[in-house]
């Protein structure tokens, strides 16, 4: 598998990063979708560096776009499958870049939208990136959430109830579950948000961010 990389952004506060913060983009997208985020978030987190890789794979049905796993089988065997070993793929990334970076445990905060939700809550839960500060997880859902959990980070669930894309239900069924494996959750619906971003739902993961990768 090849290996990823993106955009960078910071540390805002110049010298060396303290922590690390990754930005998992959507199915169709790449690296550049989110890492303009990087420049808001980082009054939050002036210490870390923040990375939007590029999913491993070409999309399917978008020239120029990346995916973290095809969904043209949506079968909950294949599903799995795929967010399985697209976490994989971002946890290799991410052990590589924290030791690059000379971080202890616990200094890395995942923030995924849509398809890269899925991937993140996966990561961050299942073992992938077994030491998360925390996973951020917009307009997307947990696949298998019947499964067990290896991990506990804090986890913020921000999904548009008028998402045309992933309905709102499938967050709701990830909280639900979170919540019964013991994780620490809080969710947030935004009334009237379709597939995307608010300032509501970016200024929640900035407080988590500041809260759990704030100064060391």
């Amino acid at each position: 598998m090849e290996k990823l990389d993106g955009p960078r952004f910071g540390p805002a506060a110049g010298g060396a990063p303290d922590a690390l913060v990754v930005l998992v983009h959507g199915f169709g997208a790449d690296g550049h979708d989110l890492i303009d985020l990087a420049a808001m978030w980082a009054e939050a987190v002036p210490g870390a560096l923040f990375v939007a890789p590029h999913a491993p794979e070409a999309c399917d049905g978008v020239p120029f776009g990346r995916q973290w796993f095809p969904l043209w089988d949506r079968s909950a065997a294949q599903l799995e499958a795929g967010v399985a070993s697209a976490a994989t793929a971002l946890g290799a990334f991410v052990a590589a870049e924290a030791a690059r970076l000379s971080l202890p445990p616990g200094r890395v905060g995942l923030m995924g939208f849509s398809q890269g939700a899925m991937t993140v809550l996966e990561a961050g839960l299942r073992g992938a990136v077994p030491d998360a500060a925390c996973v951020l997880a917009y307009s997307g859902g947990m696949i298998g959430g019947e499964r067990p959990v290896a991990a506990r980070p804090p986890v913020l669930i921000v999904h548009g109830d008028a998402d045309e894309v992933v309905p709102a239900a499938a967050s709701r069924t990830a909280e639900a579950a979170l919540q019964g494996a013991g994780v620490p959750v809080r969710a947030l619906f935004r009334p009237g948000l379709g597939h995307g971003l608010d300032e509501v739902g970016l200024a929640a993961g900035a407080e988590v961010l500041r809260g759990v990768l704030g100064a060391v």
